[in-house]
């Protein structure tokens, strides 16, 4: 039998399963040899001491059987059908088909033969348990049992929502019905029980646990009796109490109504709260038709491992919603399937057995794993075949910081530096200006450093010819490295390189298609990659996690196969619940207790994961923030038509959006991102960086070509000048001219003055360019006449360097001088260019308004107002007489008009210009966007950012910061090691409420591991009490030495006068000028607000309050992912009051404005470009008549 189902590929499933409740009316029939015997369920067996014969004897046996499946026991449905399911009583098609013996083959043809006893059996038993789970199901629909389902556990906690939901407008009289009943019929046999009702605030009846008797099942009578609506249904926190109750170990949740808090949030803190604890809550969802509150109630059940029930007062169906009567009607229909395939066997009579052992198969076949029917790569079943590496792989930033460009000093600033040299500039007194030399002007070749200046480079063509040979090898090198990160295993996980690695699979119902992909992915890391680690664990995960090992073990032989082995095994079920397998793969004890923790966690999924992706990149952050634990991603997806609707994710995303989602996970996680398909990678943080580093030598290539270049050209043009000052060049004779003597003939006074300008050029020989006046006394030439003599009188430097010319004497005696001009100055284009601004890829640690002079609109160039304020653009000029100018009118009629800011102003720019402009304005919208994302993320959305080097700061714990010391401690963890400890920064710890607490008294410290643990520890013990001394706060942080800035975490007044804190703050800060730099923490007082602003503007600090932050991050999304910048008014910005928030909320408010304007702007120009096209065309059609035919003659 197992021999045809292994070889069986394809298979058809023709039976009909329509009709299902003729197969239960059919349950009654029974052979006749089974008729006489009684009916064990409609009688109760008799006494062993009442057995008188044999057949009372069987009937006893059999009867005592079937007594654990009456009504009357205690077991959940899953644990009774542990002992009465079909699989237990071998009552599946697959144990129909063992009873099956082949008889004879023709070819691949195979004949099963059955026994008619074999068959009756079977159908008798089955329409036996089909009977008996109709019965249990009765049996679970009488008493409380139908609206509260099975309560099962010794020691119960009862919790009743008592909203105004649930329990008001005339349902309390039936809820204290339900209530009462359910305490008679199952609580009073418990050995403890406990009672709390679910309003805006639990209330219990006891403070602990009470155990079952007649006084306490009074009061819990009591208790529902008195019952009222109590407002919201604060579930979460009657959690909280109730998991903290001693010894209770089943939690009953009575719900009519949705909860008040978010589901992800209620899930998240169960699934904490149970991990290692088995604590089963049911859940019952009393007569509500809400889908919401059914879904809930569902997950909270699978969670706790519980139960589900559901009752309706006005639909009878909903009852069977509830996961233990649905297991019994699944088992009653899987039995009323089989006895539809044997009916179809003895329709054909057996006669012809092929035809339904073929249906038969098929059925079983469905019931088989579809990853056993999809195409396997060759020897896919095989065991491993082991290749351990003989090297310990590097990312490739690692590797390029000991074989990129600038770690061999071969970056082109590096190679030229021994051949630059600084423009020589000395001021010169009597000129009363500084002169710039330029004499390496024009013997070297001009080149722009790195930082902005221009030096003058001694080109060395050999020395730049070795260097681009050695750039060459390079990039050969570096091709050979993508090669090998292309190639076997490392193209689908790319290069795993930590000691320590976890491996998370995604296998989610999304991915069915694809499991046998998953497992060769897995089988070719196991074989490749995993051999020389320490240690190594695999996570598979769909709505729960699956380990492979409880905990990381030693990559033996023995272990790779055995994990290979489990990787055959899997089958892809449930959604992409990333965050529960992250968090056993981080919280794991045994890992640290063993091996030692987790260092690289590699997740292998085909989309986006359930979690949002800031609730998933915010824990990520915070798990990785101060451990030695990277977290990268790996993105494949493979083009598939048509996705069933069986295996539809619930969250999806294109290929795009979900590389986008992990992406950013990867580089919150300090990791590295890789997305490949069946085509090849598509993107690869370490191929990425290579590509950069290739990208930077050929553009240094290209810098010494065109250097070399520039030399080529100066030569020539050198070449070209020598001849032109030479005179014509002197044609050659081939022909023999007898040489005759010719006396020299006497020079003029105008040729020696050209004659010594000419040596005075050659020898380089230059005097003072003093002025100099001809004297009348005296006619004559000057021993040597002076170039570079301008018409009139120049300020600058600058302007001497555009025009040369010479003056000479023509005539001696009447002193008259002429001027041969040698360079002409070079016309400047009145156009301004639109800049390609540059930012910086890493944020800069410095304030919002510091980084704002370094990028702002101004600084880089994009401010469109600049572009319209030239003359050519002002209109309605009026001249002294009261009028339009002609200029005016002129320019109304060349450009069109367009109103900025209230005013008319000419457009002097085209069409193409105002797109480059836009399209630059839009990607600097981007980047500030990007700098606001960035403040308002981490840590830095509470406490801003830290920018100086040493710090204090002060935490007020009063008694108002009760309710927030939670929060407020992780965030402060949060801060420690996000902030102080990253950025190196020496800080110190100070509380106040009525006294002040520091927590080093010596000063602040240097920031390293054991401090910032010691720091989180010591804020983990805080307590919020007492007033706000914010005053004695401020003069013990003053008292340090040496610390630049205070930061004061405050959520309200001081005790003292706001006036007299600012007064005493102004005194002590007089001379120390210490910033500080004031934070709101869940203030909601203006007059608090508005003192904390102030001290901080006193003190030149910053303020900051994470305000409308939700608002925030909604619009950014808005921005960033749907690109939706191009309109002025939408998405908007909540009103920061925070300074650095605020400033760049106001620039981007800005750049949008000018955006929109250039769209108006140009769609002015468009209009005046058409008018003016229809104007010109109807003037031709005028003018074409007075054309004349004859030439014009001049």
């Amino acid at each position: 039998m197992q021999e045809i189902l292994d070889n069986a590929h394809v298979f058809n499933n023709g039976y009909d399963r329509s009709s299902v409740c003729d197969d239960v009316t059919s349950v009654g029939k029974r052979p006749p040899w089974r008729r006489n015997s009684c009916s064990t369920l409609a009688s109760t067996p008799h006494s062993d001491m009442m057995v008188t014969h044999v057949n009372q004897t069987m009937d006893l046996l059999n009867g005592q059987k079937f007594l654990a499946a009456a009504p009357g026991n205690k077991q959940s449905s899953e644990e009774w059908l542990e002992t009465h399911g079909l699989s237990h009583q071998a009552l599946t098609l697959k144990d129909l088909l063992k009873k099956g013996s082949l008889v004879k083959r023709h070819g691949d043809v195979k004949h099963l033969m059955f026994k008619a006893i074999d068959i009756a059996e079977m159908e008798y038993k089955l329409n036996e348990a089909i009977e008996i789970y109709h019965k249990r199901v009765k049996w679970l629909l009488e008493g409380s049992r139908k609206q509260f389902g099975l309560v099962k556990g010794k020691r119960v906690a009862v919790l009743i929502d008592s909203s105004d939901d649930n329990i008001g407008f005339g349902r309390i009289d039936q809820v204290q019905r339900s209530l009462m009943k359910l305490i008679d019929d199952q609580l009073q046999d418990k050995k403890s029980f406990y009672f709390m009702s679910i309003g805006t605030e639990p209330i219990p009846l006891w403070s602990r646990m009470r155990d079952v008797n007649k006084r306490t099942l009074e009061e819990a009578r009591d208790f529902v009796r008195n019952l009222y609506p109590a407002g919201g249904c604060n579930l979460l926190k009657a959690l909280k109490k109730a998991v903290r109750l001693r010894n209770v170990d089943s939690i009953v949740v009575v719900l009519g109504s949705c909860c008040d808090q978010t589901n992800w949030r209620m899930f998240d803190f169960m699934e904490q709260v149970l991990l290692g604890r088995e604590l089963p809550i049911q859940t019952i969802a009393y007569n509500t038709s809400n889908n919401l509150t059914h879904n809930v109630l569902k997950r909270l059940a699978i969670i706790s491992k519980g139960r589900f029930h559901c009752y309706s007062a006005t639909d009878v169906r909903e009852v069977y919603k509830g996961f233990d009567i649905q297991m019994l009607l699944r088992q009653a229909q899987i039995a009323v399937d089989v006895l539809a395939k044997i009916r179809q066997m003895k329709a054909g009579k057996l006669g012809d057995a092929l035809v339904s052992i073929e249906s038969e198969v098929a059925l079983e076949v469905e019931q088989i794993p579809e990853s056993r029917f999809l195409p396997r790569p060759l020897n896919h079943h095989r065991p491993l075949s082991i290749d351990t590496p003989n090297f310990q792989p590097i990312t490739s930033k690692k590797w390029l910081s000991d074989h990129g460009l600038k770690a061999k000093n071969l970056g082109v600033y590096q190679v030229l530096a021994p051949n630059a040299f600084d423009p020589i500039q000395d001021f010169v007194s009597v000129l009363g200006k500084s002169v710039q030399s330029k004499i390496h002007q024009r013997a070297m070749h001009q080149f722009e450093w790195h930082d902005g200046t221009t030096k003058n480079i001694h080109v060395d063509v050999a020395m730049l010819y070795q260097y681009q040979t050695l750039l060459g090898a390079e990039v050969k090198k570096y091709e050979r490295r993508i090669e090998w990160l292309s190639s076997a295993s490392r193209k689908i996980w790319g290069t795993i390189c930590e000691k320590r690695v976890i491996l998370m699979v995604d296998t989610s119902i999304t991915n069915k298609q694809f499991i046998v992909h998953l497992q060769h992915s897995i089988r070719l890391c196991l074989e490749q990659q995993i051999a020389n680690k320490e240690a190594f664990n695999i996570i598979a995960f769909g709505s729960y996690p699956k380990m492979w090992k409880s905990h990381m073990v030693k990559p033996t032989p023995a272990n790779l196969q055995a994990a290979w082995r489990w990787t055959l095994d899997l089958e892809a079920d449930g959604s992409r619940n990333f965050l529960s397998a992250f968090r056993v793969a981080v919280e794991n004890d045994d890992d640290s207790k063993g091996m030692g923790s987790v260092q690289g966690i590699y997740l292998l999924t085909s989309g986006i994961l359930n979690q949002e992706e800031n609730i998933a990149a915010s824990f990520i952050s915070e798990t990785c923030v101060g451990k030695e634990l990277n977290f990268h991603a790996v993105l494949f997806n493979i083009d598939v038509t048509h996705i069933p609707d069986e295996h539809l994710p619930s969250r999806y995303a294109d290929s795009e959006q979900a590389a986008c989602y992990l992406r950013n996970l990867t580089h919150e996680g300090n990791g590295r991102f890789h997305w490949f398909n069946e085509k090849g990678i598509v993107e690869s943080d370490d191929i990425y960086l290579l590509s950069q580093e290739m990208e930077q030598a050929i553009k240094y290539s290209k810098i010494c070509s065109d250097l070399v270049q520039g030399v080529r050209d100066r030569d020539d043009e050198r070449k070209e000048q020598f001849m032109l000052e030479d005179g014509n060049a002197k044609e050659e004779h081939t022909e023999i001219i007898t040489p005759f003597e010719i006396t020299e003939p006497r020079h003029t006074q105008l040729t020696l003055a050209r004659l010594n300008l000419r040596n005075a050029e050659a020898t380089a020989k230059t005097r003072p360019s003093t002025a100099w006046k001809v004297s009348r006394r005296k006619a004559g030439l000057p021993e040597e006449p002076y170039k570079d003599i301008a018409a009139t009188p120049q300020r600058s430097t600058k302007s001497a360097k555009k025009v040369q010319k010479q003056q000479f004497y023509i005539d001696q005696r009447s002193n008259n001088v002429g001027t041969v001009y040698h360079q002409f100055p070079k016309s400047k284009s009145v156009r301004k260019q639109v800049p390609e601004p540059i930012f910086p890829q890493k944020e800069e640690r410095i304030t919002s308004k510091q980084w704002i002079r370094k990028y702002g609109l101004n600084k880089i160039k994009l401010n469109l107002h600049k572009y319209l304020h030239g003359p050519i653009c002002r209109h309605d000029k009026i001249n002294a007489k009261g009028k339009k100018s002609v200029t005016s009118r002129w320019f109304c009629s060349l450009f069109p008009s367009a109103v900025i800011d209230g005013s008319i102003r000419h457009v002097d720019m085209k069409s193409s210009e105002l797109e480059q402009y836009e399209m630059e304005v839009m990607r600097t919208i981007n980047r500030y966007t990007t700098r606001l994302q960035w403040l308002l993320s981490g840590s830095r959305r509470v406490f801003g950012s830290i920018v100086e080097s040493n710090v204090v700061i002060l935490i007020d714990t009063s008694g108002s910061m009760i309710d927030y010391m939670e929060e407020l401690k992780r965030e402060l963890t949060l801060l420690i090691w996000q902030q102080l400890r990253e950025h190196d920064i020496k800080f110190n710890l100070i509380s106040f409420s009525n006294e002040i607490k520091c927590w080093q008294d010596d000063g602040t410290v240097q920031p390293n591991d054991l401090s910032c643990h010691d720091a989180v520890q010591w804020a983990s013990s805080l307590i919020a009490h007492g007033g706000t001394a914010t005053l004695e706060a401020l003069q013990y942080a003053f008292s340090m030495k040496d610390i630049e800035a205070i930061y004061l975490l405050s959520d309200g007044k001081p005790d003292t006068s706001c006036k007299l804190t600012l007064e005493q703050v102004k005194i002590m800060n007089d001379k120390k000028k210490i910033p500080i730099h004031c934070v709101s923490f869940k203030c909601e007082n203006n007059s608090a607000n508005e003192f904390l602003r102030k001290l901080a503007s006193a003190t030149g600090g910053r303020y900051h309050r994470c305000h409308g932050e939700d608002d925030a991050q909604l619009a950014i999304h808005r921005m960033l992912d749907e690109n939706q910048c191009s309109d002025h008014d939408d998405p908007n910005f909540p009103a920061f009051t925070g300074d650095d928030v605020r400033i760049v909320g106001k620039e981007i408010d800005k750049a949008r404005k000018y955006l929109t304007q250039s769209r108006e702007i140009r769609q002015v120009i468009s209009d005046y470009q058409a008018g003016k096209q229809t104007t010109d065309e109807g003037k031709s059609g005028k003018d074409d008549k007075r054309v004349s035919n004859r030439p014009f003659y001049p």
